[in-house]
């Protein structure tokens, strides 16, 4: 059955029915810090953005582990319309055709959650950015009290992305799940996610008027360290679960009964191609995608040494105790979720919760880095 991809006509209601939901923790927000200053007001909203905004990562992967990513293949809508009610009789028809195929009722519905949500989502971003601005030009604080506020350009970069990750969810629709859109999505949902946590670090200080944790410089190029290998490993894992790699090893630690079982590593890291496709138009084969899950547990090996090192540095430092604590937990998460991915045919509970702890590893590294700065070298003078 032939469809617009692109139909616009239902966006105005879209965005109502985003801003409808947006006000519902705004008036929560609003009636629980009814009397506190703006700061903390703005301090809570931008944790419960940050809250929903990874609630939404969470429900992201449910949409993309139950094949629900085309379950309306048009965007904004669904066949032209704002919810899959109107679009009953075209969902029908497409599974009539294709019982086993893309487009459900069920899917439609998940597709349709997902979009309200983002909608949400970029509508409390939106007032997050407004009020950030007012109240910098001082229509609530005085230019004393002015001094450490969080810069407002960080709310308009998350303005500005959250755009961006719309524009990549479009496109992810529109071209068919394509695995680099879908990966790139995936990892700007953690960009996200990292925009709102620095965000909230610095309304908690402002609010609190708490200072930034000293610490040795070791250990902040150590968290440093710890995030970047971060975002390779979440890259690749982003390019596992976008190519639907994980089951092709299903034993562990070894891979179809080998070390190193045969792989195509030039096929399998060819960036620009369809779906289950080569760049030249064939099938991908199996040893691609051995390739890709291979490459995968390497790096997870890297990354979790790194970041139990930091673990444990964090520890003896004593200076983060909760977030220690917390990074050490959701690590440990990660390493079950993971292993059993794998050897456990891929539970849908336990794919939802790998790519969620993927999302808190990068709130926690960032709040780190956020919360402190490095002890200033001092120059031993000669006598």
């Amino acid at each position: 059955m032939h469809h617009t991809l692109y139909d616009l006509s239902p966006l105005l209601r879209l965005l109502m029915v985003g801003a409808a939901l947006a006000t519902l923790p705004l008036l929560w927000v609003g009636l629980r810090n009814r009397n506190a200053s703006s700061a903390q007001r703005l301090r809570a909203l931008t944790l419960v953005t940050l809250f929903l905004t990874f609630d939404l990562v969470m429900f992201g992967a449910f949409t993309r582990l139950t094949d629900s990513g085309l379950g309306c293949p048009d965007w904004p809508g669904c066949y032209g319309n704002a919810s899959p009610l109107g679009a009953q009789a075209e969902i029908t028809a497409a599974q009539i055709a294709m019982p086993t195929g893309p487009v459900t009722h069920d899917k439609a519905w998940v597709e349709m959650l997902h979009r309200y949500w983002a909608s949400s989502v970029g509508g409390l971003i939106v007032v997050l950015a407004g009020i950030g601005w007012w109240m910098t030009t001082g229509v609530r604080i005085t230019r004393a009290g002015a001094a450490g506020m969080p810069n407002p350009w960080w709310a308009t970069a998350t303005l500005v992305w959250v755009c961006i990750q719309g524009a990549f969810g479009a496109l992810t629709v529109t071209m068919k799940l394509f695995p680099a859109i879908v990966s790139l999505h995936l990892l700007g949902s953690y960009v996200l996610l990292a925009l709102l946590a620095v965000q909230a670090v610095q309304w908690t200080r402002y609010s609190q008027n708490a200072p930034p944790t000293i610490v040795a410089s070791g250990l902040r190029a150590w968290m440093l360290l710890g995030l970047s290998m971060l975002v390779i490993q979440a890259a690749s894992g982003a390019w596992v679960s976008t190519n639907y790699a994980v089951l092709a090893c299903t034993e562990f630690p070894q891979c179809q009964g080998q070390w190193w079982p045969d792989m195509a590593f030039a096929q399998g890291f060819t960036l620009w191609r369809a779906l289950g496709m080569g760049a030249d138009g064939a099938y991908l084969p199996f040893a691609a995608l051995t390739a890709i899950h291979v490459v995968h547990r390497m790096l997870a090996l890297v990354t979790v040494l790194t970041l139990a090192g930091l673990c444990a540095a964090l520890w003896r430092s004593q200076a983060f105790p909760f977030l220690s604590r917390a990074l050490l937990g959701v690590l440990l998460l990660q390493l079950a979720t993971g292993v059993s991915n794998a050897v456990l045919d891929w539970p849908l509970p336990a794919a939802v919760l790998h790519t969620g702890g993927a999302g808190a590893l990068v709130v926690i590294l960032v709040a780190l880095l956020s919360t402190s700065v490095g002890r200033p070298q001092t120059r031993r003078l000669n006598p």
